[in-house]
């Protein structure tokens, strides 16, 4: 067999014609996932290099210092050959290999190859003619080192290295060894002779790798997959002798594999001896079905499982990276231990590699449906039991499915389950991953025929004491990304689930296993922070502490800190207006107090709510009540403060002539109409509008009958109210001696806008306190309405280090004191 230039696959000559196969024609080029993971590799490297010769410039200097003063020492007529071998073979070896290649008709992989190779040359050029004599200093200054005579990356061999990335050397290792000598020496050239810098060539390489992945991937590569018709003549090589073959699957689906299925013309036999059926002549009942392994496709979804695999704990995950031998190997070695287990699976015929780039496995063809595109009416309960005793056979064998979906179980036309698509198995799997499988199963089979019947047909075959094990690990983070889409449209499966489970033995009932490492919103909270770190720090190291020290005014510090000390009291009021119960003052202010700690692990506005509800469920509150208090407070802080930002923001605009910037006929309106559109805007996409009322519903369910309760009574109302109006005094008297501190001094309704302002944009914040998004709204606020950036400053870091990094640790000593005292 030859294959053309095409992909298809014809007779050599004085050989028998092909098996025919019915498939769609394959693409002519492909875009491989392996190229866009090289591409994102490559420039997370180029914007590490630029981390690096940022903030460890003194190191990166010695190192350049070390190797010009170690090449000074080498013999001039060795650097003086190196630096015509690199100057001529640098850019000769490439140009034959590409002759070489077109020679092979592989003229497409070279015409990208020189895209590549110009892209970078422009980019290269750009960066050494234009943009460092444009804007010089920072990080291209880090790049250079020498002065105006290097240049931060090297034009000679970045469009080289972008020509062999994109031109693909895999396999031809004396072409690789050559081009990459020839590469080093021009590297070591342009250090002997000081034309690039370490971190210069790094980047050079870096950013070579990139252009050349990243253009492979934009145009496309020509396919490389074999066609069916050299898939099924593979075949013959395990002593089968197909007639004509078929494509099952959808040829455009995002699946990992092509699936053919193959009927033959003899009956040989398989690999336990018996006999294989023979071709039965109907089109589309096959002998065989072949499942094809691209190695193109080795690498697709693996930035997913990368994901999965550090966020989750214990080995949950299957599969991340593994070459085409190895998932060969490993899917045979599932499919014969799955069958000598007992369960019921197609039996695998035999295995073999297709050229370089694929590699195929024969099963034995099984007639029969997918059990997602089974009817209802034909999903009977013994249908279900049959499935379980399945699992049971794999779970006795300690093996593990990893993927049990619907398309997992096929429903054979005997009216038997067989267990297929076996590629994620794992052979001597732990108990986790085994109660994984029975998790994911009992979802799969609830959202098919609901969870009664799920958990009533598993209970006789798998026992009460094994469905009480799946109960911590019925949680979204646990199943497959498919089953979570699908829980999407029944949000409370799961609970449901569990509810049957417990139903069954009541004792099983038992918190959700830690199944993350974290969570994304960790993620998100770390990126806040190190974006708060960026703003505060160089804050912080502009200003002359001691000086400061030296010329604040004591007397506004201690007026300042005794309203930072107000704060308490005046939150403790809040919440005892809106509790109809009644709360001692002295233990509800240590509980503001013992918030004010909670706030550095858990955002401003969700680290308070959840001390306080806790404080009202140990006082007694029943805990729906004490949501409802604890969110009724939150609304009517939510109303008051918008209420005062606008009236604020007007009486700044029509009074204080130094801050016409924060006018409400500029900005706020400005800002109040772009805010109102963005959530607009948002608002209409269903699934926010779904999340945003959910949210809401959760904070305030019950608000409204807890409000008529306080509405009810006078005192309770005042309480509630004067307490939210004496934290927005507070915090503003805090700020406003925190300026005057300083020297400073602005109009009180200002101060009140730019306090309202900030405390809006670290309540939003996801992080900690509102590190960092406080620090900056307040910093630009006050920096517009009029004061020095040295003034507004050192207010800000005054104002935060009393409200709040002075209470943590008198928080901190207020949390373990309730909590010995049981109120928290």
């Amino acid at each position: 067999m030859t294959q053309t230039h095409d992909g298809a696959v014809r007779p050599a000559q004085g050989a028998a014609a092909a098996a025919p196969v019915d498939e769609p024609a394959q693409p002519y080029r492909i875009r491989r996932p392996s190229d866009a993971i090289r591409f994102a590799a490559s420039v997370v490297g180029l914007a590490a290099v630029m981390l690096l010769v940022s903030i460890a410039q003194q190191t990166t200097h010695g190192l350049q210092t070390d190797i010009a003063q170690g090449t000074a020492h080498a013999p001039r007529p060795l650097l003086t050959l190196a630096t015509l071998v690199s100057s001529f073979g640098v850019l000769a070896v490439p140009i034959a290999f590409a002759i070489e290649r077109l020679f092979h008709k592989d003229g497409m992989r070279v015409a990208i190859a020189l895209l590549a190779a110009m892209i970078a040359f422009g980019v290269t050029v750009g960066l050494d003619d234009l943009v460092v004599r444009a804007a010089p200093g920072g990080v291209l200054d880090s790049l250079i080192w020498g002065g105006t005579e290097t240049a931060p990356v090297h034009t000679d061999i970045a469009p080289v290295i972008a020509f062999v990335s994109a031109v693909g050397m895999a396999g031809r290792a004396r072409w690789q060894a050559a081009t990459w000598t020839m590469i080093g020496l021009a590297a070591l050239t342009g250090l002997t002779a000081s034309y690039a810098s370490v971190a210069a060539l790094a980047a050079t390489y870096l950013l070579g790798r990139a252009i050349g992945h990243g253009t492979l991937y934009a145009v496309g590569t020509p396919n490389p997959r074999p066609s069916g018709a050299a898939v099924v003549a593979a075949l013959e090589r395990l002593g089968l002798r197909p007639q004509r073959g078929a494509r099952l699957d959808d040829a455009h689906a995002a699946d990992e594999t092509r699936r053919y299925g193959v009927a033959l013309a003899s009956c040989p036999q398989d690999g336990y001896g018996a006999r294989l059926p023979a071709g039965r002549g109907a089109h589309g009942d096959w002998d065989i079905e072949v499942r094809v392994l691209d190695r193109d496709q080795q690498t697709a979804g693996l930035l997913y499982r990368v994901w999965r695999l550090l966020r989750l704990r214990g080995a949950t995950t299957g599969r991340t990276l593994r070459s085409l031998r190895r998932s060969l190997e490993l899917e045979s070695l599932m499919a014969y231990a799955v069958d000598a287990a007992g369960a019921r699976t197609p039996r695998l015929v035999g295995t073999c590699e297709v050229g370089t780039e694929a590699a195929l496995l024969a099963y034995e063809h099984v007639p029969g449906r997918r059990l997602g595109d089974v009817p209802d009416g034909e999903v009977t309960d013994e249908l279900l039991a049959d499935v379980w005793r399945q699992l049971r056979s794999l779970q006795a064998g300690r093996l593990a499915h990893r993927r049990l979906e619907g398309e997992a179980v096929l429903v054979g036309d005997d009216g038997l389950a067989y267990l297929t698509d076996l590629r994620s198995g794992e052979t001597a799997a732990g108990d986790l991953a085994l109660r994984l499988d029975l998790a994911q199963l009992l979802t799969t089979l609830a959202l098919r025929t609901g969870p009664e019947r799920a958990v009533r047909t598993a209970a006789p075959v798998l026992g009460e004491e094994a469905l009480g094990g799946a109960v911590p690990l019925l949680q979204r983070v646990a199943l497959s990304r498919e089953t979570r889409t699908a829980l999407r449209r029944h949000k409370d499966l799961l609970t449901r689930i569990r509810e049957q489970i417990v139903r069954l033995k009541p004792e099983t009932e038992a918190p959700p296993a830690k199944l993350e490492r974290f969570r994304p919103r960790t993620i998100v909270s770390i990126v806040a922070l190190s974006v708060a770190a960026y703003i505060v720090i160089p804050q912080v190291t502009s200003l002359d502490i001691g000086r400061l020290a030296a010329t604040a005014s004591w007397h506004w510090v201690a007026a300042a800190l005794g309203a930072a000390a107000l704060t308490y009291v005046a939150a403790a009021f809040m919440l005892m207006g809106f509790v109809p119960e009644r709360l001692p003052l002295g233990r509800t202010v240590l509980v503001q107090l013992a918030a004010s700690f909670v706030k550095l692990v858990a955002p401003a506005a969700v680290g308070g709510v959840a001390v306080n509800t806790r404080y009202l469920q140990r006082s007694g509150v029943r805990p729906a009540l004490a949501v409802a208090s604890v969110g009724a407070s939150q609304l009517v802080g939510m109303v008051t403060h918008i209420l005062l930002l606008v009236l604020f923001g007007f009486l700044t605009g029509s009074t204080a002539k130094a801050t016409q910037d924060l006018a409400p006929s500029r900005t706020i309106v400005l800002a109040v109409l772009g805010l109102g559109l963005l959530a607009g805007l948002a608002l209409t996409v269903p699934r926010v509008r779904r999340v945003v009322a959910s949210r809401l519903r959760a904070m305030f369910s019950g608000v409204v009958p807890r409000l008529v309760d306080v509405l009810q009574s006078p005192k309770k109302l005042s309480t509630g109210m004067g307490g939210t109006l004496l934290l927005t005094l507070a915090f503003t008297l805090c700020l406003d001696a925190s300026v005057r501190a300083f020297g400073g001094s602005l109009p009180w309704t200002t101060v009140v806008l730019v306090f309202l302002t900030a405390n809006a944009v670290g309540s939003a914040a996801p992080t900690p306190g509102g590190l960092g998004a406080v620090e900056g709204a307040l910093t630009l606020a006050l920096t517009i309405s009029g004061l020095t950036a040295e003034t507004a400053t050192s207010a800000v870091l005054l104002y935060r280090l009393l409200t709040l990094w002075l209470p943590v640790l008198p928080g901190w000593g207020a949390f373990a004191f309730l909590q010995r005292k049981e109120a928290l």
